[in-house]
């Protein structure tokens, strides 16, 4: 159960209805999901994250399947139920197979578990790994 109102679109202010319309044009979908109608409780919030989120998960160097992969990973990593749901969702309609997100739990899954014994066993980077040492 949220911890705020969901702001509908009929309900909402001005500036509100400006980010969800945008929101809705880009996505081409008919209405926000309910992240977006909780953070119009706090519109400054609603209107950074989007103009925040919207270039940054439009292609580029990386195509917008993986991004949404990597979110995913990233939402399992830090718990959210609500974000692994959305854009598992938004993946599999980019294409994503199910042999794919099969590959990706398996790797989050061995990610998580080596990442565990390295930081268990604190293991020390190995100097060729540092960032600026490698050539």
């Amino acid at each position: 159960m949220a911890t705020v109102a969901l702001i509908q679109y009929e309900n909402a202010s001005p500036e509100v209805r400006a980010v969800f319309d945008d929101i809705k044009r880009t996505r081409n979908v008919p209405d926000v999901n309910n992240f977006w109608k909780a953070l119009a409780n706090q519109p400054e919030t609603l209107r950074r994250i989007w103009e925040t989120l919207r270039p940054i998960m439009a292609p580029g160097a990386l195509d917008p399947l993986t991004k949404e992969m990597l979110y995913i990973a990233v939402s399992i990593a830090n718990n959210c139920e609500y974000c692994v749901h959305s854009h598992t969702a938004s993946a599999r309609a980019k294409g994503m197979t199910e042999e794919q997100y099969a590959e990706l739990l398996a790797v989050v899954g061995m990610a998580a578990q080596t990442n565990a014994l390295a930081n268990g066993l604190k293991v020390p980077v190995d100097p060729a790994f540092l960032a600026g040492q490698q050539r």
